[in-house]
């Protein structure tokens, strides 16, 4: 039987150097996988980097994504998880015409039940703003779409493991591992 994709989210702490990027990236090119959404931020500790890449795989290719990641150099640790593993959200921003708001209260119904809020009121436009997961913000995106969406742009996943694992704690017996190697 062949095994499905399921979306996975890789967490891969680096060192913060340039050119890393296109060094994971490529990673996913030689295996013909798509990445959904990537995301790089700074961490709790300096000079270390997350990236968060959401991918859809079969378990045993997200699997071997993940060991080809660990042996770049700059990559400190990368780690596979499922959804219910993590805790995730990720934000998008609409931008509509102000003459939809002029229609009575149905946009600020919309916003509000759909956990969003009004982020910016100019003359010629309002920008919404929605922090949830993808199919959260899909919905909202097809009730707003009615009423003419200008611009509308989703990030990529940010997520934190459920593991009560720290981060500089990992990293230091990391270090000490490689040192008992030497």
């Amino acid at each position: 039987m062949e095994e499905e994709n399921k979306l996975y989210t890789i967490s891969v702490l680096t060192e913060n150097k340039s050119g890393l990027l296109n060094g994971v990236t490529i990673i996913f090119t030689r295996r013909k996988l798509n990445i959904e959404s990537i995301n790089v931020s700074e961490t709790e500790v300096e000079g270390v980097s997350r990236f968060t890449i959401v991918v859809s795989a079969t378990r045993h290719n997200a699997e071997l994504v993940v060991k080809q990641i660990n042996k770049l150099i700059e990559v400190l640790a990368a780690f596979l998880y499922e959804e219910e593993n993590i805790y995730y959200q990720e934000l998008a921003m609409f931008k509509l015409p102000t003459e939809a708001f002029l229609n009575g209260n149905t946009i600020e119904t919309i916003v509000r039940n759909n956990g969003a809020r009004i982020l910016v009121i100019e003359e010629d436009h309002i920008v919404i703003e929605k922090t949830g997961h993808r199919k959260e913000i899909r919905e909202l995106f097809e009730h707003l779409k009615p009423f003419g969406v200008l611009e509308y742009v989703r990030s990529g996943r940010i997520a934190i493991s459920k593991s009560k694992r720290k981060t500089d704690t990992f990293l230091r017996e990391l270090e000490a591992e490689n040192l008992n190697k030497i």
